[in-house]
């Protein structure tokens, strides 16, 4: 690994705490009177985020902190905890969000990754801050690059969601300011030609 780049990332775990912030922030979007397309677009967003975290997270964090810390209780059930996050992601994803379970399915999912970011963030987080302090930039380096691997192919799916999942208000405000920004940046690069 380049050891410019490994002194430029942010730490592992500071990679893994947002994850951890932006998926709850997510999950906080979801209301269970939303509409259908709306309530999908949420679902598929959570889902496709805990699935590329998790993913970083067996490949390159969990055998890292097991080399050190090997007997730790909260790590050895870690991933058990994941393919129980997948098994409801694959259920979620058979559903239509008007069956009558796809709420409770997804609250299930919620209180299932809570619990275990609780876990992660007062237990490996720590730990791996303590016992892997001189690696956590190369390791955050590392999960950078794979996370735009795992991610990459899901872009166009991934801006697709968050439209359909933004609030209509908030969509024209967000189309608007782009709008308003490229007349100004055109009116200041016509100012500067003449």
């Amino acid at each position: 690994m380049n050891p410019m780049l490994s002194k430029m990332s942010p730490s592992i775990t500071k990679m893994i705490r947002l994850d951890h912030t932006h998926t709850l922030t997510t999950f906080h979007k979801y209301e269970a009177d939303a509409s259908p397309d709306k309530k999908r677009a949420i679902v598929n967003t959570v889902c496709l985020a805990l699935e590329i975290h998790a993913q970083l997270e067996e490949e390159i964090f969990y055998p890292a902190l097991r080399e050190v810390a090997s007997d730790n209780d909260v790590l050895a059930k870690s991933k058990p905890e994941h393919d129980e996050m997948r098994r409801l992601i694959e259920q979620l994803r058979s559903m239509e969000p008007t069956d009558a379970n796809f709420d409770n399915v997804f609250m299930e999912l919620m209180r299932d990754v809570t619990h275990h970011v609780a876990d992660e963030e007062t237990v490996l987080l720590p730990a791996a801050e303590t016992l892997l302090k001189d690696r956590l930039n190369e390791l955050g380096a590392a999960m950078t690059k794979r996370r735009l691997q795992l991610a990459a192919p899901h872009a166009g799916e991934m801006a697709a969601n968050a439209a359909r999942a933004m609030p209509t208000g908030a969509l024209l405000m967000t189309a608007g300011g782009l709008l308003a920004g490229s007349y100004l940046l055109k009116r200041a690069f016509d100012l500067r030609r003449h």
